[in-house]
């Protein structure tokens, strides 16, 4: 049987009625009401404490698009890329300093602490300039306007310790005359040979004899007879004797001129057409393949050999004195002009840098990627964004012009840092201020400089890490902005209508475009030239460098034997005079009198440091390295 319970009446104790069910509990009420107020407020708590103190979960999509750049362009089109609109620069890659210098005041050394910024800047980033700046002139970048440093550096140089305030200090000669200082008396015999037993061991380097003479038999200090090398630092040095050593003569149209052509094989081609591809006549080119072709043991030049042509020029005739076949650098065979005017074998000519180089492309790759800027407009909102002065910042283009492509896109990874002094902790430089270092990456390129001064000439200039000043010691293109129109090599003459040998570059450009001095030089001719340059110009450079310029319609004011000129100097403009076809530049770089191809050969460095100038170098370098913890330039990795 089953029951219900649900009509059963309650249960009531102590004489209580049972509550009616249209009345409510105010005890029920309160405690419902509290529980809701108290979970709201934990609720909030723990949300706010989540967003940390940050009043929006999210930028709404609008109003992102309405804080972003002006001047950036975030439209997408259908089809196209989707790319992130700029690259932040973050404030840790800005750091204001203190640090300690020396400066030489009279006879005192003054030390005191200067602030400097260290700035790592993303030239890909979004930055602003702060000010105008110039548009790019190549003539500009490579002319001698460059400002000249203070006789006295302001800044000095990095002191190796910190001080705490301004110190002086000042060095006077050791005194060698009368002395207060008790003298101690002179080393007896028995005393000397006695150092000289305790301190032999360390007395050389290696095989290198430290002491210039023996003073005694050095048998005396040895305990065996075999433990002694009397011939230890002992050299001979043989030198040809009857040597004369002449000025070079004047170069004239009837003078005889060597001059090697580097013909590149970049297929596989017969001997013949590699040197009829080259400018050289059927008829000539096919007699050098009978001579070299029976040595070489086939008529077919492979891909990646270099043929190597010497040729005696005298006037309007060329005449094929050697030629030589390399693969890559490796010599296999030369054949020579004997005294009887047959071709027979000889032996391989010195090696030169131009047979390593063949290959090599100078032109710059076209950029491609992303929409970033050229690296000229890079560097200088970077720059300027970041504190430095217009004319600080031009100074770093100039010092970089050798190595870095302006013109060129930027990359993502391009950065580039440095170090200067400034007014204040506000990290803004002033026309005082000096660049003491620079680090620069532009796709694999990295360059690295630093600021010294020459102790033995007072000058101020930047070099590398290896005591090796940055600048070029000559300008492969006189004309910045001018075209390539021909180079080195065996041609057809325009005008005269037969094969000769084209000893420089021709560079294109408009009538009067100025031409630069390549070099720091003195000027050795300047004038018209009865051989076909029309207006010509010789400069003298270090170490036996001349370069020619030639075909100008006019050379400018002060440009005249005997004149020292400096690189970027203007010395004239472009022209057509003399044997021309049209308004260029006929560059020619001549080394101990045989011209050689200006955009082949490896060029010396500048200036070089050595000796105590070298040594003080090396320290202002490493306390440079230590104070910005940097590393070797071959071990760095760009972490921005």
């Amino acid at each position: 049987m089953i029951r219900s319970l649900g009509s059963e009446p309650p249960l009531l104790a102590d004489g209580r009625r049972a509550p009616d069910r249209r009345e409510v509990s105010l005890r029920w009420l309160s405690g419902t009401f509290l529980t809701g107020i108290t979970s709201s407020i934990l609720m909030g708590v723990a949300l706010f404490a989540a967003l940390d103190g940050r009043q929006q979960l999210a930028i709404p999509a609008e109003a992102y698009a309405s804080a972003a750049d002006a001047h950036q362009d975030t439209s997408v089109t259908r089809g196209g890329r989707l790319i992130a609109p700029v690259i932040a620069a973050k404030p840790s890659d800005r750091a204001i300093m203190e640090v300690s210098t020396v400066v030489h005041d009279g006879e005192k050394e003054v030390v005191r602490r200067q602030p400097f910024s260290h700035v790592k800047m993303m030239l890909a980033a979004n930055h602003v300039a702060t000010e105008d700046y110039p548009d790019f002139d190549p003539l500009a970048i490579f002319s001698a306007d460059e400002p000249q440093p203070a006789p006295q550096s302001r800044t000095g140089a990095i002191y190796g310790s910190d001080v705490e305030s301004e110190v002086a200090l000042k060095t006077i000669p050791f005194p060698t005359g009368k002395s207060d200082l008790n003298m101690a008396p002179g080393l007896s015999l028995d005393e000397v040979e006695e150092n000289v037993r305790s301190n032999g061991s360390v007395l050389t380097d290696g095989n290198a004899q430290l002491a210039a003479l023996y003073y005694v038999d050095p048998r005396r200090f040895s305990n065996e007879d075999n433990d002694v090398d009397l011939t230890a630092g002992l050299a001979a040095r043989v030198l040809e004797q009857n040597m004369t050593v002449s000025a070079p003569e004047s170069i004239t149209p009837q003078t005889e001129e060597f001059a090697d052509d580097i013909l590149p094989v970049r297929q596989d081609m017969t001997i013949a057409k590699a040197l009829a591809d080259s400018g050289y006549p059927q008829p000539q080119a096919d007699g050098m393949s009978g001579y070299i072709a029976p040595l070489l043991g086939t008529d077919t030049l492979s891909k990646g050999d270099v043929l190597r042509i010497g040729i005696i020029q005298k006037g309007e005739q060329a005449k094929i004195i050697r030629a030589s076949i390399y693969r890559g650098t490796r010599h296999l065979i030369t054949v020579a002009l004997d005294d009887s005017g047959r071709f027979v074998a000889g032996s391989e000519p010195p090696m030169l840098d131009a047979i390593a180089t063949a290959f090599e492309d100078n032109s710059f790759a076209p950029a491609a990627g992303q929409n970033l800027p050229r690296v000229y407009d890079g560097i200088y909102r970077a720059a300027l964004s970041y504190g430095m002065t217009p004319d600080m910042t031009a100074l770093i283009i100039k010092l970089l012009a050798a190595n870095v492509d302006f013109q060129a896109q930027l990359k993502p990874t391009d950065y580039l840092e440095a170090f200067f002094s400034v007014a204040d902790s506000k990290g803004q430089a002033t026309e005082d201020s000096e660049l003491l270092y620079v680090n620069a990456r532009f796709g694999d390129t990295l360059t690295r400089f630093y600021r010294f001064q020459d102790p033995e000439d007072g000058t101020i200039d930047y070099f590398d890490q290896d005591g090796k000043s940055i600048r070029q010691f000559l300008l492969r293109n006189p004309v910045p902005n001018g075209i390539f129109k021909s180079g080195f090599g065996m041609r057809r003459h325009p005008i005269l209508g037969f094969a000769r040998m084209h000893t420089g570059v021709d560079w294109a450009a408009p009538r009067g475009t100025a031409i630069i001095a390549a070099g720091n030089g003195t000027v050795e001719k300047a004038g018209w030239d009865s051989g076909g340059y029309g207006n010509q110009t010789i400069i003298r450079h270090a170490n036996g460098y001349e370069s020619s310029y030639n075909h100008q319609s006019a050379i400018a004011k002060g440009i005249v034997p005997g004149a020292k000129v400096r690189q970027g100097q203007v010395i004239g403009w472009v022209g057509t005079t003399g044997e021309s076809t049209g308004p260029h530049l006929h560059y020619e770089l001549i080394v101990n009198g045989t011209k050689v191809d200006p955009l082949r050969i490896r060029l010396p460095g500048g200036k070089s440091l050595q000796g105590e100038a070298l040594a003080k170098f090396e320290d202002e370098r490493k306390r440079i390295d230590t104070l910005l913890n940097t590393q070797p330039a071959t071990d760095q990795v760009a972490s921005k």
